[in-house]
């Protein structure tokens, strides 16, 4: 059994590195991809085929203090409403461009806060997605809600759209800790509102929870996360709070001394997953518990787990189509980001354009590095036969990688003829062996902490 004084020793509580949810990372895309390429890749996708698209609303009425993403906050509907307009410009952009008969296997609308839209919007936004790109069969339309910010009549809106999975974020429910990281909201307002949700007939439930913050403690996490099993949701995912005030001003709010260690964090998410574990939740990649019957546990059990922005996921499209501000798209060519000012975005959309502004474009060995760093994030080994059937790869060069990565954390890892395999002991340690497979300099960006 692996110890804190072996992981320690391997680096875990000193190392940042990548959450590898794109490979490379986006602080590696380029100005190499612009509107140009990235209108033809749209153009070029094969009709009748299926994608995925993320429509990102980059507004909220508070700003809390832990959050890193790129968001502003606004009082009044007048910035949202301009913001919807241009949304929906964008759209048409897109189907002017898109082949026959392409329909959507997951819509996800997240944010920032997509609920602080009224009915009316939500309503409209709705329609002219699903006259661009209906719904295809078993599509799962997911939305980001704030329980603060949700009411019956946004929720009879989203319900009529057609939205059949609903994501809420929870972070922590101690009073304590809400207050230091600007984020207040009871059990009682989760609660209701995941009761608002279900009497919708909407019974699929996403939950986010974090361990790492400030003033959390062993106990206060087990309360925390028994509150949320308590709301029976059928996803969870378990991040790890990153602490990035010189990227996130608004994180300067919070008091770093209050911070837990690195070994601290190690314990608190140790602690979260065996609840997890003892309701009988399905551990999923690194930081995600599902139901037995939900579509992530079914995924893992057929190898047909995945990995992108949003975290782990059973959606098998090969292209993810972003819309809004900032919003990063993947085709089989590459990714393209939108410009992530809302202003730069709008103006590109005005006049007639893609706002894309940088990405890039698959080269080398980037295919084959990232399905072997998919595959140890997804399901913590590396099938041989596989990257040797879909790849240009040969067994000599890849058993050359498995030995580097091997011997990089003191022989820890498994290896045979049917591939690599990262033991229950090590798992803590998989996105740092996951950057073994990374030909990318990591020094030019900074991650978050590898726990």
């Amino acid at each position: 059994m692996i110890v804190k004084p072996q992981l320690a020793k391997l680096g875990l509580f000193d190392a940042k590195v990548p959450r590898y949810t794109s490979y490379p990372t986006a602080p590696h895309f380029s100005n190499d991809v612009g509107s140009s390429l990235y209108s033809d890749w749209i153009s070029g996708l094969k009709p009748g085929s299926s994608v995925s698209l993320y429509i990102h609303v980059p507004f909220c009425r508070r700003l809390c203090w832990f959050c890193a993403c790129r968001t502003q906050g606004t009082q009044t509907d007048n910035p949202v409403i301009a913001y919807v307009d241009v949304l929906k410009a964008e759209l048409d952009l897109l189907a002017e461009r898109l082949p026959e008969g392409i329909t959507l296997s997951r819509l996800h609308w997240g944010g920032g806060t997509p609920t602080l839209l009224n009915p009316d919007l939500m309503r409209d936004l709705a329609a002219r997605i699903l006259d661009v790109v209906p719904l295809g069969p078993d599509a799962e339309f997911s939305v980001e809600i704030d329980p603060n910010e949700i009411d019956e009549g946004r929720l009879d809106a989203l319900a009529e759209a057609g939205m059949n999975r609903a994501s809420i974020g929870v972070q922590d429910f101690d009073d304590e800790i809400q207050k230091t990281i600007g984020r207040i909201q009871s059990y009682d307002t989760t609660r209701a509102a995941v009761d608002m949700i279900r009497a919708r007939g909407i019974n699929s439930l996403n939950a986010d929870i974090l361990y790492g913050l400030p003033h959390q403690t062993k106990t206060r996490m087990t309360e925390s996360v028994q509150k949320l099993l308590s709301l029976s949701p059928d996803r969870v995912a378990l991040y790890g709070y990153a602490h990035v005030p010189w990227m996130a001003k608004r994180q300067q709010l919070i008091p770093s001394d209050a911070l837990p260690t690195p070994e601290e964090r190690l314990d608190l998410f140790d602690t979260a997953r065996r609840l997890f574990m003892w309701d009988n939740y399905a551990e999923i990649g690194i930081d995600h518990f599902a139901t037995q019957d939900d579509g992530l546990t079914h995924a893992l059990k057929a190898g047909r787990l995945k990995r992108n922005f949003q975290g782990y996921t059973d959606d098998q499209a090969e292209v993810l189509i972003g819309v809004g501000a900032s919003s990063i798209s993947r085709f089989p060519q590459g990714y393209a980001q939108n410009a992530p000012a809302t202003s730069a975005h709008t103006k590109a959309i005005r006049e007639g354009r893609f706002s894309t502004s940088r990405g890039h474009l698959f080269k080398g060995q980037d295919i084959l590095r990232s399905r072997l760093i998919e595959a140890l994030m997804c399901d913590f080994q590396i099938d041989s036969a596989e990257i040797l059937r879909d790849h240009d790869i040969t067994a000599a060069e890849l058993q050359g990688m498995y030995d580097d990565a091997n011997s990089a954390f003191d022989g820890l890892l498994s290896i045979s003829e049917d591939g690599l395999f990262i033991p229950p002991e090590a798992r803590p340690l998989t996105r740092m062996i996951a950057r073994s497979f990374d030909a990318y300099d990591l020094s030019k960006a900074g991650h978050s902490s590898a726990i």
